[in-house]
């Protein structure tokens, strides 16, 4: 089993984790290598495997770095009473229109579900979890919403965070296939229409 050293995060660790990040949301993570970051960085190899002995354990510290910035977010606009239930999923949904603003870039971990068979136990288990959390965090918005009057829900709230969650992944793939950026648009349109039906 891989870990990832806790070392201090210097503006290098930074960079190559930035780099790694974008690789893996344009290429995939097995169609770049470390020769790639330190070409793309001007430095060695040998720095990047200073703070991460292998490409699992850079691997890992992208997916976890990811991660937090998505939880801490999340957390924050969840907990917020203030915040309609609508502008609640607008922040959600705000990522994936960036995305979608680019040319090839998607969601990380819907770029590593991409190959998930052939990535390394930690990482798999790392992109299941993000999926997870983030179903489970829709469902407690749409149970909220629900629960404030201002959404009506089709089917139970988990299995609409599920149909949410699979679009937005799936509107970014098909986005980045056809360079038609009105696939996410769509998405979200419906979504917003099919919750507010009735209300």
């Amino acid at each position: 089993m891989t870990t990832t050293a806790p070392k201090p995060r210097s503006k290098t660790v930074e960079q190559i984790l930035d780099l790694a990040e974008t690789m893996i949301q344009t290429r995939g993570y097995s169609a770049f290598s470390y020769q790639d970051i330190a070409d793309g960085l001007g430095i060695r190899k040998a720095s990047i495997h200073y703070y991460f002995p292998s490409k699992a354990d850079l691997g890992a510290a992208v997916i976890d770095r990811y991660v937090a910035r998505f939880d801490e977010a999340l957390a924050a606009i969840g907990e917020d009473p203030q915040k309609s239930s609508l502008a609640v999923l607008d922040f959600y949904v705000e990522p994936y229109v960036g995305f979608a603003k680019t040319s090839d870039r998607i969601c990380l971990c819907g770029a590593l579900a991409g190959e998930i068979l052939a990535l390394p136990p930690p990482l798999r288990s790392r992109v299941d979890g993000f999926f997870q959390t983030h179903q489970d965090w829709l469902t407690r918005i749409l149970k909220r919403g629900a629960s404030r009057g201002e959404f009506v829900l089709a089917a139970p709230p988990a299995k609409v965070a599920r149909f949410i969650f699979s679009a937005l992944q799936g509107a970014l793939l098909v986005k980045r296939a056809t360079g038609d950026a009105s696939q996410l648009r769509d998405v979200i349109t419906v979504m917003k229409l099919q919750l507010a039906a009735g209300s």
